[in-house]
């Protein structure tokens, strides 16, 4: 099982690393948006390639930003129902999603990605607006996406059997969204005291 882990954890430090720097494509795209909108007000200009470019940057930071979000347990769940469970039960709940859901459906999209990817490269496809860009980076970014959110997948499902067995504590306890509102307002009656 150690060795299991420290794969675990490579994997975690490696999506937390891109994930945070994943995180600056949004404002890139936002300066791309500005500047498109800029020169075609004032210069009466505008290019296919820029509204493409910012496509692809947002893209570019959801696809490769999933698997930094199921690291951090950011992904969406029904919280009343969880909830109701007791943290055994959820660590069973999670394992059970990853292993029969989530690990199915990215393996799946892999596998339609590679030759999907592949063409597209092989054939140097552009877009078919004026102007365009080519196609293949983005397309790609789909292929790299679902590859981290499938090694992010295996290091939860390693991480759920190690906190099961109690080879490790939980790195992320369950809190009740009543019970984080009442940290928060703690917090902030501490800080106005302070």
């Amino acid at each position: 099982m150690a060795g299991l882990l420290a794969l675990s954890r490579a994997i975690d430090r490696m999506n937390e690393f891109i994930g945070k720097w994943v995180s600056w494509l949004i404002l890139l795209a936002v300066l791309v948006s500005a500047t498109n909108a800029v020169i075609r007000k004032t210069l009466n200009m505008s290019s296919n390639a820029w509204l493409e470019l910012q496509w692809y940057l947002f893209g570019a930071a959801f696809l490769l930003a999933a698997a930094y979000t199921l690291r951090q347990n950011e992904h969406i769940r029904i919280d009343i129902i969880y909830g109701m469970f007791s943290r055994r039960a959820q660590h069973w709940i999670d394992l059970f999603g990853h292993v029969f859901f989530l690990m199915p459906f990215v393996l799946l999209m892999i596998y339609y990605f590679v030759p999907y990817v592949s063409l597209s490269y092989r054939s140097g496809e552009v877009s078919t607006n004026a102007g365009g860009l080519i196609i293949w980076p983005a397309k790609s970014l789909l292929l790299i996406g679902f590859s981290l959110l499938a090694l992010q997948g295996i290091s939860e499902i390693i991480k759920k059997i190690a906190i099961m067995r109690g080879d490790m504590d939980d790195p992320t306890p369950f809190i009740s969204v009543h019970e984080q509102a009442e940290l928060e307002a703690k917090a902030l009656a501490e800080e106005i005291r302070s």
